[in-house]
C-alpha cells in the first residue's frame, strides 16, 4: 500500500471522473483509473460506485478469485471511517445492533416484520400439517 495513506470520504468523493476513478471497498481506497477500460462490466459500473462505498455493490456482482487477487495493485490507502456522513457511517460499524438502534422507527417496525414473517408462516405450516392430520382420522 502507498504508504499506508488515509483518505477523508470527502477526498475518495472528488475523485469520480473517467480520467480519475476512485472507490472504496472494504474500508480500503482503491485508484482503478488505469482499469476502467479493462473492466468487463464497462467504466460507467465503475464510475456509479463512486462517493459511496462500494463494498455492497463489489460483493453482489460475486467477482471471480481472479478479480480479486488485482485487487493489491490498485490499492492505494484506507479510509478514514470518522469522516464518513453519519447517514453512510453504518456500512463501518461493527455492531449491528448499534446500527439497527439508530434507524429509528421505521427501522424498529422493518425489524419487527422481518422476525414475524417467518414465524407465521411456521405457524401457517403447523397449523395445516395439524389440520391435514385431523382431517385423515
Amino acid at each position: 500500500m502507498a504508504g499506508g495513506k488515509v483518505y477523508s470520504f470527502q477526498e475518495v468523493g472528488k475523485h469520480n471522473s473517467r480520467k480519475d476513478c476512485w472507490l472504496v471497498i472494504a474500508g480500503k481506497v482503491y485508484d482503478v483509473t488505469a482499469f476502467m477500460e479493462e473492466h468487463p462490466g464497462g467504466d460507467e459500473v465503475l464510475l456509479a460506485c463512486t462517493g459511496k462505498d462500494a463494498t455492497a455493490d463489489f460483493e453482489d456482482i460475486g467477482h471471480s478469485d481472479d478479480a480479486k487477487e488485482m485487487m493489491p495493485q490498485y490499492l492505494i490507502g484506507e479510509l478514514d471511517a470518522a469522516t464518513v456522513p453519519a447517514k453512510l457511517a453504518y456500512a463501518y460499524a461493527s455492531d449491528a445492533g448499534a446500527t439497527r438502534s439508530s434507524t429509528g422507527a421505521a427501522g424498529a417496525w422493518a425489524t419487527l416484520l422481518r422476525l414475524a414473517v417467518p414465524v407465521l408462516l411456521l405457524a401457517l405450516a403447523l397449523g395445516m400439517q395439524s389440520y391435514g392430520k385431523a382431517k385423515a382420522e
